[in-house]
């Protein structure tokens, strides 16, 4: 464990890994992280998932078993991926169990395409919740608008969720509003608030990407100015957003009656632009009660040289106001930004699943038996 990822942890950010891999399971690389790393959790995605069943032959075995028995390339994708959390919940299952259920969390999501489907979303997480069977999972539904009722029915029905897809601020206190409603739905059909968990997880760099990019097209030295500013500022006004409701009387209601808070979780963490210092958006976002989640690339450059630095987020609010207001001055619309953003992630996971669905397909039909 190094001094970095010891500090992070100390100043209460839950330090999560952002990829899952079979052969990181089956050659100890993710106990390992846990052990020496201080990683106390894993997030997963159809990119994830696309890139780990694509390359080496880590999936062999299954994917010859499932294509013996013709099974459709949608339920192989089940089988594979869940099985896969399942035995990385496993081996969180102590991290679990010693931070009451806060950590020790692997998450997987809905199926990107069902993005815009209120109902479909639902029924898919809970047969996800099903075939994982771990207490220790988080179900990920995106945050769009069908997508937010799903997450308080879903919550309601006593199932953790990792919402995932947040760009704004408005959509972010639309997640904590169908968060509440759910554990209130909850309450009412008279669950144990205390087992259910989430976390909101609040996209950063593809925020820089996007604002960058258009900055760069303006090329005024008022506009460079403002370069690479937007995706911390914005995740900091999240945080004040966060502490504003959860310690509203709504909140006090519901954490008396057992509820844990839902964590923001700063998402998309590794720095896409060489022009920034490689741990930005870990440095620059270390707040109590937040999840990181990096790529292994980014954890590794904190724990070589990261500068954890105490809380960087409270105190801030006002600097990140005017960054942001800054750039509507300029002619650099927040609304238009944190749209294309949602509308380019669904289209994302949806183009990986896609490619996934493809992908594995051929890996059957590669090893399916001869007939006869």
């Amino acid at each position: 464990m190094t001094d970095a990822l010891k500090r992070l942890s100390d100043e209460g950010v839950a330090i999560w890994l952002d990829d899952l891999s079979r052969k990181r399971i089956t050659s100890g690389n993710l106990a390992e992280l846990i052990d020496q790393q201080h990683v106390v959790g894993v997030t997963t995605n159809p990119t994830i998932f696309q890139k780990a069943i694509s390359q080496g032959d880590g999936y062999d075995q299954q994917l010859s078993d499932l294509a013996a028995r013709k099974v459709t390339v949608e339920e192989a994708i089940r089988m594979i991926t869940t099985a896969d959390v399942r035995d990385a919940a496993d081996i969180l299952r102590p991290v679990f169990d010693a931070t009451d259920g806060q950590d020790g969390r692997v998450s997987i999501e809905v199926d990107p395409r069902l993005a815009h489907d209120t109902k479909a979303t639902v029924a898919e997480a809970r047969q996800l919740a099903w075939l994982v069977d771990r207490p220790n999972t988080l179900i990920k539904i995106p945050a769009t608008e069908a997508g937010l009722p799903a997450i308080a029915e879903t919550i309601g029905n006593g199932i953790s969720v990792n919402v995932t897809l947040i760009f704004s601020l408005e959509r972010y206190r639309k997640v904590m509003d169908a968060f509440l409603t759910g554990l209130e739905k909850a309450r009412e059909r008279g669950l144990d608030l205390s087992e259910i968990h989430s976390v909101a997880s609040f996209f950063v760099s593809r925020v820089d990407t996007e604002i960058d990019r258009r900055i760069d097209e303006m090329g005024t030295d008022e506009a460079k100015a403002l370069r690479g500013k937007a995706g911390v500022a914005n995740a900091r006004l999240a945080y004040q957003a966060y502490e504003e409701v959860f310690s509203s009387d709504r909140w006090d209601a519901l954490e008396n009656a057992g509820a844990n808070k839902q964590r923001p979780l700063w998402a998309s963490t590794g720095v896409k632009d060489k022009a920034y210092k490689d741990t930005m958006y870990v440095e620059e976002l270390v707040a109590p009660n937040t999840v990181n989640t990096m790529p292994e690339a980014t954890l590794e450059a904190t724990d070589d040289h990261g500068e954890i630095r105490g809380d960087a987020i409270r105190g801030t609010y006002e600097q990140a106001r005017a960054d942001l207001d800054a750039l509507e001055k300029i002619g650099i619309s927040y609304d238009e930004v944190v749209q294309v953003l949602e509308d380019e992630g669904v289209e994302k996971f949806e183009g990986s699943w896609n490619d996934l669905l493809k992908s594995t397909e051929a890996e059957l039909q590669r090893l399916a038996p001869a007939e006869g």
